[in-house]
């Protein structure tokens, strides 16, 4: 599996891309189990009250959760290609420009 990790405005978001032959988790809007590569990560957005704190460049602002976005590929170069775009797009929700986040793709063995 590959952790797809970004990092802006003193936060920081990580999602999955599950590679071919890993067990990517089933839930309900998840791909079709035959996709080789699946991503799975959360998305959020600002709101002016209830959900969540979450400090962006030292200001507390409030956040709401969509269910985890999962999406399948056929290639690797694509999921990271939408994985990398998804959280440069969750960033820009709370209002980190995209050339202050900076994203990282760590390897990591299924457990």
């Amino acid at each position: 599996m590959l952790l797809v990790r970004g990092r802006g405005g003193g936060t920081a978001l990580t999602g999955t891309v599950y590679e071919r032959g890993e067990r990517a988790p089933t839930f309900k809007g998840a791909p079709d189990e035959d996709a080789p590569y699946v991503w799975v990560c959360d998305a959020f957005y600002e709101v002016e009250s209830g959900g969540s704190e979450l400090v962006v460049d030292g200001e507390a602002i409030r956040v709401a959760f969509e269910s985890p976005a999962p999406r399948g590929f056929d290639t690797r170069e694509q999921a990271l290609a939408a994985a990398k775009e998804h959280v440069r797009t969750q960033f820009a929700r709370v209002g980190v420009r995209e050339a202050d986040v900076e994203i990282e793709v760590e390897k990591r063995d299924p457990e």
